[in-house]
């Protein structure tokens, strides 16, 4: 279980252009990693869209937004161009990153075992998690309030 106050696990996923992005590489940003279940479905394309629609806070926060999911980085280009997302996309396929942060579902809806359980973390400028929301019910929203407020709290 990742904690606050403990160095974020590094990791590399390809973004929907096929660019590489390791997690490392980002110090000196905030960054918000969003895990989400699926690509498409109900709540994960509201989450989504509820970000793109704030990203003007999280840009003005100084903070750096990545959703990741297993689904591969085609089903995510997809999605993000239907979507119009703002904010770059990362395939979890072979689930590094969602292992890394122990958030995998074991069993899941429809016998889907192994998806992203819906996320939400904070990773300061040096590293840090400074925030850190693992929801077991897939139907349930990151706490975006709790979210900015920790993202201004680590501007100060």
């Amino acid at each position: 279980m990742i904690v606050t106050g403990a160095q974020a696990p590094d990791f590399t996923l390809r973004d929907t252009e096929k660019n590489k992005v390791t997690l490392g590489e980002q110090k000196g940003k905030n960054v918000v990693l969003l895990f989400f279940p699926l690509a498409f479905t109900s709540t994960c394309t509201k989450e989504l869209c509820m970000t793109r629609d704030n990203i003007a806070i999280y840009n003005g926060l100084d903070a750096t937004v990545y959703g990741i999911s297993v689904d591969s980085l085609f089903a995510l280009g997809k999605f993000k161009e239907e979507q119009q997302l703002n904010f770059s996309l990362l395939s979890d396929f072979n689930k590094v990153a969602s292992t890394a942060y122990d958030t995998i579902y074991d069993h899941w809806y429809n016998d889907m075992d192994g998806v992203s359980k819906r996320s939400a973390f904070v990773i300061d400028k040096e590293g840090i998690v400074r925030y850190a929301e693992v929801l077991e019910n897939a139907s349930d929203i990151p706490d975006f309030d709790a979210i900015q407020l920790c993202l201004k709290e680590i501007n100060k």
